[in-house]
């Protein structure tokens, strides 16, 4: 872990590229689970490797087709993030954002992934064999919440498509084209169900490590804690952003919950 992000930093500040750790977000848990499968290769871990890899794929997956892979490595589209916060009066200068680089989007973002990882040490400190019912839940809502990010991510792409190329899509999602933001499909029901589905895919996951050590509070809990205080404060960038650029932006706040959708919604 530490290795890859001294990688980041590096290549980083040398390309002036600042999205290295994002190009490795869905690569480095397929790693740790299949050197942990190495290790250790009991059906719990080649079951948590397996559910990891498809999770790493999809992403990646997602994430090529927006630009951010290059044949080049350290090249691709940077998140646009980055950019604005180079900009802003804390982190302006080379030096600022240069200890922000190193200290966040370097170090902390690869614990964070570390973090969220560890069920699977867990898993191999505690290599009992048999699967429990706590194990086929995890990995079924898992697999569940794979599948509502794919949705809510494909959604996402179609509309960036339709405004890039109007007509591509057939008009399908004309009232949030006239916004100028996604708010139909499972937006309509949550402003992130793409960061909804990322989050409770890591606290699934979590559940492993309680079915290996039968201990329901545990040090790798701190891994779905830390990554959703990162989507809080991602969350709060982004739509900072939105509300400056789409008049109708407030009003949406004011509508739809940010993560978890509400059970009864007034029609």
């Amino acid at each position: 872990m530490l290795v890859v992000a001294a990688g980041c930093f590096l290549v980083s500040e040398i390309t002036r590229n600042y999205s290295q750790v994002d190009k490795l977000w869905s690569l480095i848990p397929i790693a740790y689970g299949w050197i942990t499968v190495t290790a250790v290769p009991s059906p719990r871990i080649v079951l948590m490797a397996s559910l990891v890899t498809i999770w790493g794929l999809r992403l990646s997956y997602n994430f090529y087709r927006k630009g951010g892979y290059n044949l080049i490595p350290w090249k691709g589209e940077e998140d646009y993030r980055w950019k604005i916060m180079r900009e802003t009066r804390v982190l302006k200068g080379s030096i600022r954002f240069g200890l922000f680089n190193l200290l966040f989007i370097s170090l902390y973002q690869n614990v964070v992934i570390f973090m969220f990882s560890s069920p699977l040490l867990l898993a191999a400190i505690f290599p009992r064999k048999e699967l429990t019912v706590i194990d086929l839940l995890a990995c079924i809502l898992m697999l569940t919440f794979i599948i509502t990010e794919s949705i809510a991510d494909n959604q996402q792409f179609r509309f960036h498509q339709e405004k890039k190329n109007p007509g591509t899509n057939g008009n399908l999602i004309k009232e949030s084209l006239s916004k100028g933001f996604l708010s139909e499909g499972l937006w309509k029901f949550a402003r992130h169900p793409n960061f909804t589905s990322e989050q409770a895919i890591w606290i699934c996951f979590y559940f492993f490590g309680v079915a290996a050590s039968g201990l329901w509070i545990n040090i790798t809990l701190a891994g779905p804690v830390l990554l959703i205080l990162i989507f809080i404060g991602s969350s709060r960038l982004t739509e900072s952003i939105s509300s400056k650029k789409y008049p109708e932006y407030a009003s949406y706040q004011k509508e739809v919950p940010i993560f978890i959708p509400r059970i009864f919604r007034h029609q």
